[in-house]
């Protein structure tokens, strides 16, 4: 079981309490707290146990500590202290995309999501690591070092939105940004026992440009340790931004009365073998949802054969398009010769096999419209996040050799990148827990545009199978 020594807690008695954002929210309403005094507690949190965790690429707001970024006293979430990973612009600071190669340059704009964000009146106080430009599914770089999971910090908090969860876990701020194009809130969540919602494409506000790559794989988004302060966040978004091609959410605030169809993954996508911990979390949790009235039927997976070697031909396409773009991306002191050597590794890959990009590309973007038969059949499917829990620090670091570092990330994480590609939406779950006492987190997708389903269906699990909301073992 995990070492209690090594589990890293900063709940405790002061003006954040126990509470999630929807109870925080609710006691600055009652004007029991102040906004001042919850983004004091929350800083004071953070730096307790920064140097355990490793969380943070730079402090917000040291300077000026009562700034409001221009949101009103009466905006959504106004008070509400926050985090930013460190791959999206905010107005004042440096966007390090966790690179050597990126030079320190303060944005002169905060990004469109993160914008949105502060309008809202979410209040950040740090921004977080990630794995250089969040190509891994562990956040551990040569510029920032390892970031360690609280629930037991000699293994990852996986990635690439791992310093986010780090602090949403150890109980610094209860909900705060990160971004998915793999797996990137998925996984972390997966890691650190929280909620991790990717969205349908097109669901929140984003760069335009971002809609014109090749396979647009990366959506924003929230880690949160509730599924209230999920939807709650998803219903706030919408009242500012819907996309009309979607099917509204709403504010969900319970489960749904429909049962469903649910399809269930025991094993791992391609022939990928889950560990027997992880997988009986899964299997556990088809057994609730059928004890719950849900038609559920163990399946095969829905992946393509090819759709691995596609996806990772895009990927490393991905690490070349950032490093001959470099400056133009990131200044005219990006310096592709500071990358690091995976980075390296995933370009000369893509420039050996640059031929089949053509219709790797054209397989994946096709998935969009291959994959949504299967929820004609199917209301839900149900499968591991990851194929094992959290493994040690270093085990997916930078200083693995590239082509074993890449063995280790699919043997990790080959679940996930299905719904980037597909555009539909998944949510990680805290289900259970492995042998060894680290989180497990269970997969739950739907059909594209249906983030309602899946809220409802988290609050059912949420009842059913409840998580605890800080590391085990701590008081």
């Amino acid at each position: 079981m995990t070492d209690p020594s090594r589990q890293v807690d900063a709940i405790g008695n002061d003006a954040l309490g126990t509470d999630d954002a929807t109870g925080l929210l609710a006691r600055l309403a009652r004007r029991e707290v102040s906004a001042a005094e919850l983004r004091s507690a929350a800083i004071d949190r953070g730096r307790s146990v920064n140097p355990a965790l490793n969380a943070v690429t730079e402090w917000v707001g040291a300077a000026d500590p009562a700034q409001t970024w221009g949101a009103t006293p009466d905006a959504p979430l106004a008070g509400l202290p926050t985090l930013i990973k460190d791959n999206e612009d905010l107005e004042g600071y440096r966007t390090t995309h966790g690179s050597n190669a990126v030079v320190d340059r303060p944005a002169t704009m905060s990004s469109p999501w993160v914008a949105q964000f502060l309008s809202f009146g979410a209040d950040p106080i740090a921004k977080t690591t990630l794995p250089e430009f969040g190509l891994t599914a562990s956040t551990e770089s040569s510029r920032f070092g390892a970031t360690r999971n609280p629930w037991n910090t000699g293994h990852t908090v996986g990635g690439s939105s791992g310093g986010t969860a780090a602090f949403v876990a150890a109980g610094v701020v209860p909900l705060a940004h990160g971004n998915d194009g793999g797996g990137s809130i998925r996984i972390p969540a997966a890691c650190c026992g929280l909620v991790g919602l990717k969205p349908s494409r097109g669901r929140l506000i984003d760069w335009p440009a971002m809609a014109k790559v090749p396979v647009p794989i990366v959506v924003q988004g929230v880690l949160s340790r509730s599924v209230r302060d999920t939807a709650l966040y998803y219903a706030t978004a919408e009242r500012a931004f819907h996309d009309p091609a979607l099917p509204p959410i709403g504010h969900v605030i319970g489960p749904g009365g429909e049962r469903l169809r649910i399809a269930v993954v025991l094993d791992g996508y391609q022939g990928l073998q889950v560990a027997a911990d992880t997988r009986q979390v899964v299997a556990r949790t088809a057994d609730v949802l059928a004890g719950l009235g849900h038609h559920v039927e163990v399946v095969p997976s829905p992946l393509d054969t090819r759709f691995a070697s596609d996806f990772l031909l895009d990927w490393a396409m991905t690490a070349f398009l950032l490093t001959v773009t470099g400056r133009r991306l990131f200044g005219q002191g990006f310096d592709a010769s500071r990358t690091e050597p995976f980075t390296k590794f995933l370009v000369r890959r893509f420039l050996a096999e640059i031929e089949r990009a053509p219709f790797a590309v054209r397989r994946l973007r096709r998935l969009v419209r291959d994959h949504e038969p299967f929820f004609r059949t199917y209301d839900l499917l149900v499968s591991p996040v990851l194929n094992h829990a959290a493994p040690p620090v270093g085990h997916l670091s930078a200083d693995v050799e590239p082509r074993e570092q890449l063995v280790r990330l699919l043997r990790f994480m080959a679940v996930t990148p299905l719904q980037n590609v597909s555009g539909s939406p998944a949510v990680s779950l805290p289900l259970g827990r492995s042998d060894d006492g680290l989180p497990v987190g269970v997969q739950v997708a739907a059909p594209f545009g249906h983030e309602r389903r899946l809220l409802e269906i988290a609050f059912e699990l949420e009842e059913a199978m409840p998580w605890p909301t800080r590391p085990i073992g701590t008081t």
